[in-house]
């Protein structure tokens, strides 16, 4: 394990940083204005990241038909749960902590738009119907009260080239799922390769 580096007071980061300019909190919302909703109408991908209520942290990807973070109106948003790996990281970090953040994208868009609030589970029948895709209602929904809604700067995935398509060669530099899966599980190498070919045919069927 590295060494434990010297760890800054908040008041030496912001020495170092500089102060807050006006135009950076003026933008951010209580609320989601025209734009905000707009953006959302058109993102099929955000991350939602929770805690316990001791701070143990995650964040997970959350991907569907574009529009599937649903605003209810201006200060209310649902998340349906769609089919995934049962594992329940964040419902149980929301009932335990509702603080949570969500960092929704637009393919091409190098802005983020950037949300927290408070979130419960719910699994009421007219939110779930209302929540259909495909022909299958969820189980369980997130409901978020928005507490602040901004754009974030397009500096990071400017730097990170993220939706420049020579990047998606990278990919193939990395170990596979099934070799993932297999290496942190010692499986072996056959076992890898089932995992893989399942994971492409369970791919077609989404929900």
């Amino acid at each position: 394990m590295a060494s434990r580096f010297a760890a800054l007071t908040e008041a030496e980061v912001r020495a170092s940083l500089g102060e807050i300019e006006k135009p950076t909190t003026d933008k951010i919302l209580d609320h989601l204005d025209r734009s905000c909703l707009t953006f959302l109408a058109h993102s099929p991908f955000c991350c939602l990241s929770t805690s316990d209520s001791a701070g143990n942290c995650d964040c997970s990807p959350r991907g569907d038909y574009p529009g599937f973070v649903r605003a209810l109106d201006d200060r209310t948003l649902v998340l349906p749960d769609r089919l995934g790996n049962r594992l329940a990281d964040s419902f149980t970090n929301i009932l335990d902590n509702g603080h949570v953040g969500l960092l929704c994208f637009v393919p091409g868009m190098i802005e983020t738009l950037r949300i927290n609030g408070s979130a419960y589970v719910t699994n009421d029948p007219s939110l779930m119907a209302m929540l259909e895709q495909d022909h299958v209602v969820p189980q369980l929904a997130t409901v978020i009260e928005v507490e602040q809604a901004y754009l974030h700067c397009g500096r990071a995935l400017l730097r990170s080239r993220l939706w420049d398509d020579e990047m998606h060669d990278l990919a193939t530099e990395v170990p596979s799922a099934g070799t993932m899966w297999a290496e942190a599980s010692g499986l072996d190498a056959d076992v890898a390769r089932a995992i893989d070919e399942a994971s492409v045919a369970g791919y077609k069927t989404l929900y």
